[in-house]
């Protein structure tokens, strides 16, 4: 089983939790689901390395302290998704860094759990969860 990790960074504006997502670029994903920001590990790299690495590389965002939240494996595809979370840093703003994403944008929890991959979408919960967020 192919092994990928990534994160869900938080913050909450106005009493209310968004996560950020990322949209995979081209014209074959036009109606594709949004994802946490994710990648393979390199080469002797750790999980947490790669889910920072991945998430920088992809949206220009790091985050100081990471938590593993959980691990959800895709149905289809057969790959383990681990998925760290973290609070991400006051005010910044996502940039698409990579060709390999044309959106990159904090969204309120609920159109997230909507948007994301549907075997993303434990994540969002567990997140919540978490969080203690009742929402």
């Amino acid at each position: 089983m192919k092994q990928s990790a990534g994160t869900l960074l938080y913050r909450v504006r106005d009493g209310n939790l968004q996560v950020l997502l990322v949209h995979p670029s081209g014209n074959y994903n036009r109606r594709a689901a949004w994802s946490i920001p994710k990648g393979l590990p390199e080469e002797g790299e750790s999980l947490e390395a790669a889910a920072r690495r991945e998430t920088f590389e992809e949206t220009g965002i790091l985050s100081a302290d990471l938590t593993f939240l959980m691990a959800v494996d895709y149905t289809k595809s057969r790959k383990r998704i681990h998925c760290f979370a973290g609070k991400a840093p006051t005010e910044v703003q996502p940039v698409c860094g990579s060709w390999e994403v044309d959106q990159a944008e904090f969204l309120p929890w609920e159109e997230a759990r909507h948007l994301i991959h549907p075997d993303q979408a434990p994540l969002i919960d567990k997140l919540r969860e978490w969080l203690n967020d009742p929402a």
